[in-house]
């Protein structure tokens, strides 16, 4: 395990890896209302599909214990209207609505129920799904690990390790990882994932402290390196996958998904079943989350283009399943036709689960 977390419950209050800080800082932020939840994951205090979707579960948690009603239908319905303000917070990572329907479902479950037998009940759940996260993510690491060589030189977008998620592995930077620790030598180009910089603060963060030796470059040289045979193989995460494979990630990934079709390169995605959103059929249903301008214009408060400068900043980008090689799960590598593979996944995690 890790020697950090980025999330974790104590004391019936939430302990949060303030990640804005990072890398210069390693500071936690002590939670006492859900509200600050909203703030956490609004401002990326703490970011990454299955992070955000352990911080709602907490959120809604302790949103729970802070209400005071005096009977089971008053209590359901402030509830509810808690889990809504918190599924406001981002459209794009499934993980969050995942999370608070399970939330929901234990407080319906147990309508008839005094609050406070309720609260302790969804105080439960929440740390169940952080245990279950940390759980989920180790079987996902061990199952994708096979496909990183010897020697390899892979390259990776955002921030995929520990940060991203409520354990101590991560996702795609917990495959590299498990292939590390199994002997396996290699090297990782990490791009520095613009606007917000979460390669260069996060990744190269966790590398350092795993051992991976990395270097660090702009997101606009990774087609050059392709070019000089640089790279063997990309890995990224996810933050929402549609029935068909369809991905969204960070934005840039589909570029990296399009220049490793041109240059032969295995692209490979790695996300727990909980990122998948099976009820969309295609990635052109995703909601793509559109961030303030001044992310764009400015960094950590500092201008970077001139006064008024208009700009976009799209969060996230879809990049279509025909451009992925393979999707690391829990339950293995699905491949394509993903219709097939994915459902067949599904089908083993229910069958877990009955």
């Amino acid at each position: 395990m890790t020697s950090y977390c980025s999330i974790c419950w104590e004391d019936d209050r939430i302990r949060l890896l303030d990640q804005r800080r990072l890398p210069q800082e390693e500071r936690y932020w002590e939670i006492t209302d859900y509200r600050e939840v909203i703030e956490a994951i609004r401002t990326l205090a703490i970011r990454g599909a299955p992070a955000i979707g352990v911080a709602a579960a907490m959120g809604a948690a302790l949103g729970a214990l802070a209400l005071h009603a005096e009977t089971p239908p008053e209590f359901q319905a402030k509830f509810a209207a808690i889990c809504r303000e918190i599924a406001a917070a981002r459209p794009t990572a499934v993980n969050l609505f995942w999370a608070l329907e399970r939330m929901e479902n234990v407080a319906r479950d147990h309508a008839a129920e005094p609050p406070a037998a309720v609260q302790a009940l969804l105080v439960a759940e929440a740390k169940r799904i952080l245990k279950e996260d940390g759980t989920v993510n180790l079987r996902l690491a061990h199952a994708g690990q096979e496909v990183i060589d010897e020697g390899a030189q892979l390259l990776t977008h955002c921030n995929t390790g520990a940060l991203a998620t409520g354990g101590g592995w991560g996702t795609a930077l917990g495959v590299m990882r498990a292939a590390w620790e199994a002997g396996r030598r290699f090297s990782v180009w990490v791009d520095e994932t613009r606007p917000l910089l979460q390669g260069a603060r996060l990744t190269t963060w966790e590398l350092g402290k795993i051992g991976i030796p990395y270097t660090l470059i702009p997101d606009g040289a990774a087609a050059a390196l392709m070019a000089q045979n640089r790279v063997s193989l990309i890995m990224v995460g996810a933050d929402r996958i549609a029935r068909n494979g369809d991905t969204a990630n960070k934005i840039g990934t589909y570029s990296l998904a399009v220049l490793a079709r041109h240059h032969g390169i295995p692209f490979y995605v790695a996300a727990p079943l909980s990122t998948f959103d099976f009820t969309l059929t295609a990635g052109s249903q995703i909601p793509v989350e559109e961030r303030a301008a001044d992310e764009v214009t400015a960094f950590r408060g500092q201008p970077t283009a001139p006064p008024g400068a208009p700009a976009l900043n799209l969060a996230f980008d879809v990049t279509p399943h025909e451009l992925i090689s393979g999707i690391i799960t829990e339950h293995g590598i699905a491949r394509p036709p993903y219709t097939t593979s994915l459902k067949h996944i599904r089908h083993q995690e229910i069958a877990r689960h009955a």
